[in-house]
């Protein structure tokens, strides 16, 4: 990792121009969205992440500024359909294109397909990583194949009975009427 390019304070136009690179693995606790989405984090865990700057058309008026992002992490979720946990791995292989300003990056956006953002000085990299790996996070995480077998259905031995020794409270009005 270069010492002049701090990824929490990244000068993301002098780190493309240098055609720069930046790769770390970060103990998974240092993500605290990330943790938050686990169960029982294991502190163990890592990210790891690289990332590499890049100008396209550098002698053109307005060149493009680049970064391509890769990480991986794999997280201890609890799978929808048995609750007992399981390993979701994520990957995240993206690049970003780096854009005058906020405003600029949404005003293109519609209009591209690439994925925009907002030129700074101080871009914090780490952040990006934990977004990225957070939009790779299964909505509903499951096993392939649950270690235990599912069951699918409940019955309750005492429920028919329940059922039918239940006094309805219209027929204490029927045998008000009736007489009996």
């Amino acid at each position: 990792m270069a010492k002049d390019h701090d990824p929490h304070r990244l000068d993301v136009r002098r780190f493309a121009e240098e055609g720069a690179a930046l790769e770390s693995t970060d103990a998974l606790r240092e993500y605290r969205r990330l943790v938050a989405e686990t169960e029982g984090a294991d502190l163990a865990r890592s990210v790891h992440w690289q990332a590499r700057g890049e100008i396209l058309n550098p002698h053109h008026h307005q060149p493009q500024v680049w970064v391509h992002l890769e990480a991986d992490a794999s997280l201890p979720l609890v799978c929808q359909r048995c609750l007992g946990p399981v390993d979701v791995p994520l990957e995240v292989n993206r690049s970003f294109r780096f854009v005058a300003d906020e405003a600029t990056a949404a005003a293109e956006d519609d209009a591209t397909e690439e994925d925009l953002l907002g030129l700074s000085r101080s871009f914090d990299l780490k952040e990006l990583v934990e977004d990225e790996l957070l939009m790779e996070v299964p909505v509903a995480p499951m096993h392939g194949t649950c270690p235990e077998p599912v069951k699918m259905s409940a019955a309750d031995a005492g429920f028919e009975e329940a059922v039918a020794e239940k006094v309805h409270p219209f027929a204490v009005l029927g045998r008000l009427k009736t007489g009996k």
